[in-house]
């Protein structure tokens, strides 16, 4: 199993830029960008909070799990 993050879909809906969100939720950009690409290895609550609370969603919103993919054995 992994964890998704889908910012950039969440960010196109409310028609949002990255950097509007980075400055409205008071994270850096670099650390934006490392959430958006799939790259954080964690995400504080108090972050994903704010993420949630400006645009407007839940964090099911922005995170979803999917099955790892599985490499076959030659």
């Amino acid at each position: 199993m992994k964890i998704v993050v889908n910012l950039d879909v969440m960010l196109a809906k409310r028609k949002m830029s990255l950097t509007e969100l980075a400055d409205k939720v008071g994270v850096t950009m670099s650390n934006l960008s490392i959430l958006k690409n799939g790259k954080a290895k964690a995400v504080r609550f108090s972050t994903l909070a704010s993420l949630c609370e400006v645009l407007d969603c839940q964090p099911g919103d922005l995170l979803a799990a999917e099955p790892a993919e599985t490499q076959e054995l030659k």
